[in-house]
């Protein structure tokens, strides 16, 4: 007899998500990759990132594409108090209700937190917003932004004088997994009282927060960090450095590793020189500590030394595009593109969910859905479930 697999943890829950561009809408996802039902709630024109490209893929913005799989779409123009009895609808029947308007937008739709409470108190309710509801209520932010404003390009680049900001919204991706993790913790909590609650989550406090060492350096001893290239302000070697024909990554994490990387490049006397013994030593020394290491990697390539490091343990690697890292991930058994269920084959794979259960894995079910794509389904169902001639559980 085969063995049934289970749904998956999240799937007996309602979300109705009126986020938009990332943060919000990557929280989701991730929601649905779990097995919840996502209504995507979206405004006349759509979700900004429907706009942002190239590159298209058939006629869809990748970006979009990117991160609102397992999601339905129905459009609603919020100004219109029709649509707006049908948010108000779907938000009373919800398990969660996600946004990422400016703070104050919902209220003036009555879809805010105390308000949509009163007719749901088991709603867990997450709102994402740029500086948080108290003075920074009325600013605006971009993730560039608050790499900015949140010291994060201070300490990128190659060097101070330089700011850089992370290749990718790196902000509003974590603050879409912190969004995540506290709506669990609620429901979680639901479970024991019957009650739902507040879930706020800011990126300012998010990218303070995902600086770790740094913020810690700073608030425990008053160090303020600058950027030091690919370098690490606590750890030595752990940067790029050159061989005989390009460039290669070194993270050695402690002294053992250290040894190992000595004795592999031929200058194993170099792990008992006074300037290097320690990791506190090879970071105050670590001018003279390139030096030498690239004196010895000049003799041999990159994929070399690669090669050879890594068979003894050190950690070390080419500096891969991202084609060749999903070549690697694939090579490593580790499957980074999944096609969805759905059988629609337009759009290409998914990038595979990062989260793996043994018990209850992860579902890709639909592609990202095209603007008010399931309108009519919805509209129908929420005037059933208003009518009473159906259930919040009777949503597919």
């Amino acid at each position: 007899m085969m063995n049934q697999v289970a749904p998956p943890p999240l799937s007996s829950l309602l979300v109705a998500d009126f986020s938009r561009i990332l943060a919000g809408p990557f929280a989701t996802m991730t929601l649905g990759d779990l097995g919840a039902e996502i209504i995507k709630v979206e405004q006349p024109g759509g979700d900004d990132t429907r706009a942002w490209g190239p590159p298209f893929v058939a006629n869809e913005s990748a970006y979009f594409l990117g991160v609102n799989r397992n999601k339905r779409s129905i459009v609603l123009d919020l100004r219109d108090p029709d649509d707006l009895r049908v948010a108000r609808t779907l938000a009373e029947h919800a398990d969660v209700l996600v946004e990422n308007f400016r703070p104050g937008t919902m209220a003036r739709f009555g879809l805010d937190e105390p308000t949509v409470r009163q007719a749901n108190p088991a709603l867990v309710y997450c709102s994402i917003s740029a500086f948080g509801p108290a003075a920074g209520r009325e600013l605006t932010g971009y993730d560039l932004l608050i790499q900015a404003l949140g010291g994060l390009m201070s300490i990128t680049g190659p060097d101070p004088a330089t700011p850089t900001k992370v290749g990718m919204a790196l902000v509003d991706v974590l603050a879409g997994l912190f969004a995540a993790v506290g709506i669990v913790s609620a429901l979680r909590e639901r479970d024991r009282s019957g009650r739902g609650q507040h879930v706020e989550i800011n990126l300012m406090s998010v990218l303070l927060s995902a600086l770790a060492n740094q913020s810690a350096s700073y608030v425990l001893a008053e160090q303020i960090s600058r950027a030091v290239g690919n370098g690490h302000p606590s750890i030595a070697p752990y940067d790029t450095y050159a061989t005989e024909d390009g460039m290669i990554v070194l993270a050695v994490g402690n002294d053992k590793q250290f040894g190992k990387l000595c004795k592999v490049l031929g200058i194993a006397e170099l792990a008992a020189d006074d300037r290097f013994r320690t990791n506190e030593l090879r970071v105050h020394n670590r001018a003279s500590l390139r030096q030498a290491l690239e004196q010895a990697l000049a003799d041999y390539p990159a994929g070399y030394w690669t090669m050879a490091l890594t068979a003894a343990g050190v950690p070390a690697g080419a500096i891969n595009n991202i084609a060749e890292a999903f070549t690697l991930a694939e090579r490593l058994g580790l499957h980074p593109i999944r096609s969805t269920e759905d059988g629609d084959r337009r759009f290409g794979g998914q990038v595979a969910s990062p989260i793996n259960l043994s018990a209850t894995p992860v579902t890709y079910r639909i592609r990202a859905p095209r603007l008010g794509e399931h309108s009519t389904d919805i509209r129908g169902w929420l005037a059933e479930l208003e009518a009473g001639r159906t259930t919040a559980r009777s949503t597919a």
